[in-house]
């Protein structure tokens, strides 16, 4: 199973709502990114995204925190590609701390959004695997 990751922190400007909130669409643009890797991982062309099946919005997203988000092909048809993705919180500012900089390294990360999504890769553009697994 092809795996594609990202890691990112959200900063002031992808706060959307008060308190630095940051707007859950935000994790459908890491999972856009995330796909786009895996297509062209699979097969050399950025494909397009086609529909979500699902998304789920678990946990709250701040400006500052460090957000992972990984996917996964679990099914490939003839131009469709089916994936897999997560979002997870792995570093968030240190709340309550005398320091405004300071943060902490989450020994537990959080699980913060999940979905699954199809792309499709026109047949025409399917160049084959560009890495071997």
């Amino acid at each position: 199973m092809r795996k594609a990751m990202i890691r990112i922190r959200m900063s002031e400007h992808d706060a959307h709502y008060g308190g630095g909130l940051v707007n859950g669409a935000r994790m459908l643009d890491l999972f856009g990114d995330v796909a786009t890797e895996l297509l062209i991982l699979n097969d050399g062309d950025e494909g397009l995204f086609r529909t979500y099946e699902h998304v789920d919005f678990l946990a709250p997203v701040y400006a500052g925190d460090y957000i992972e988000a990984v996917g996964w092909i679990t099914h490939v048809g003839n131009t469709s590609r089916t994936m897999e993705f997560e979002a997870w919180k792995v570093i968030r500012p240190l709340p309550g701390s005398e320091v405004p900089s300071a943060c902490e390294v989450l020994k537990e990360p959080i699980l913060v959004a999940k979905a699954t999504g199809i792309c499709v890769v026109p047949k025409e553009c399917q160049r084959g695997p560009q890495v071997e697994e």
